[in-house]
């Protein structure tokens, strides 16, 4: 298929954008792709609309798999783009609508060649804007069908020049936790507070002491207070519950669970010194993406072998990815494609994902697959 197939195939995704745990429609355009190519195995509804092409060598050998992300933001696009988004408040505004077009750019390419030996699992994740996805495949029965010895990603990256990639050994982007805190008292009026018991002291001590337990640690940790909530505007009333929201992240996986645990301790500590009930509710939890040696070895060789221009990064990325929580299962290796120094970034609502990265991100894939699997 012409390059320009790819790209109307990424606009087409893009003018139909789907929510996380909504993809229904664009895994029917995904398998509506593939139905030509006639993978040897085809898996469908994995981990919710998660989509699995397997292409077979004909000598055994390892089984490596290459992930793209079906879902997209619920923001409204903004852009100027004659196929920009159709859907109200929703838009590809991540680039996952051209990490798929890459994903079914590499099954042309497997369909016409197959590999030499193992298997080449092409997997479309949903829900990874949420961090619920991975989970959902790694723990659906179905995905041990096609368990990987490999698994490798992208993600585009603006900020960086175009059609370079963007590497790191060891952590590539953090892992991350959203945690809303809520504490429940005794509302009573305002003229008698000690008649009633305010969440509004623990609350504030919990704002100063949460954000410190990062001291400790040995390795980047971060504690964001997001949001805080106390009681409702009615002077009259002295408020008898609250709410705090954080994110937690780190880039190591051990610090991010203790800090995790810590965090759990010390807010069960302040709410019950302060005669408060308290519930803890973790949401949008990513693992921390972690680059395996041996497989960052046959990116990096495979790259160097294109003269694809590499960028370093120094430290890891803060934000984080749910593909981290494959590299916590097998080695894995996740990248990034430069898509232009001037482009808006990630999830702004003039965002657009740049289609010249299509080839070069299907280059690349190619080149890991021949590396691993001949």
């Amino acid at each position: 298929m012409p390059a320009s197939e790819l790209v109307k195939l990424r606009r087409l995704l893009h003018q139909n954008p789907e929510l996380a745990g909504e993809e229904a429609n664009t895994a029917k355009e995904i398998m509506a792709f593939f139905e030509p190519l006639r993978p040897d195995k085809t898996l469908q509804r994995v981990g919710g609309y998660g989509l699995a092409f397997v292409f077979k060598g004909e000598e055994p050998g390892k089984r490596s798999l290459f992930r793209a992300e079906l879902d997209a933001l619920p923001i409204q696009e903004t852009g100027k783009a004659k196929y920009k988004s159709r859907t109200e408040g929703k838009a590809h505004l991540c680039g996952h609508d051209g990490h798929m077009a890459i994903i079914c750019g590499l099954g042309e390419k497997l369909a016409s060649q197959r590999p030499k030996s193992g298997e080449v699992v092409l997997l479309f994740q949903p829900a990874e804007e949420t961090g619920e996805g991975a989970r959902w495949i790694l723990e659906d029965p179905k995905f041990r069908q096609v368990t990987p010895d490999f698994a490798f990603a992208l993600h585009n990256l603006p900020g960086f020049p175009l059609h370079r990639a963007v590497i790191r050994k060891g952590t590539f982007a953090a892992g991350s936790t959203g945690l809303t805190i809520s504490l429940t008292g005794k509302t009573s009026h305002a003229a008698h507070p000690d008649a009633g018991i305010n969440p509004a002291h623990a609350i504030a001590k919990l704002i100063q002491t949460l954000p410190k337990l990062t001291e400790n640690l040995q390795t980047f940790a971060l504690v964001t207070v997001i949001h805080a909530e106390i009681g409702s505007l009615a002077f009259g009333t002295s408020a008898g519950k609250g709410s705090l929201s954080l994110t937690i992240r780190a880039f190591d996986q051990g610090d991010l669970e203790k800090l995790i645990e810590t965090i759990t301790e010390e807010t069960k500590r302040i709410a019950s010194a302060e005669n408060l009930g308290c519930e803890l509710r973790f949401v949008e939890s990513f693992a921390v993406s972690f680059n395996d040696p041996i497989a960052a070895e046959i990116v990096e060789n495979t790259m160097g072998a294109m003269n694809i221009d590499l960028i370093e990064k120094p430290e890891p990325f803060r934000w984080s990815e749910d593909f981290g929580l494959f590299s916590q299962s097998c080695p894995s290796y996740l990248f990034g494609l430069g898509a232009g120094e001037k482009s808006p970034q990630l999830h702004e609502p003039t965002y657009d994902f740049p289609d010249e990265l299509i080839g070069t991100g299907v280059k690349i894939f190619e080149g890991i697959v021949r590396k691993v699997n001949g």
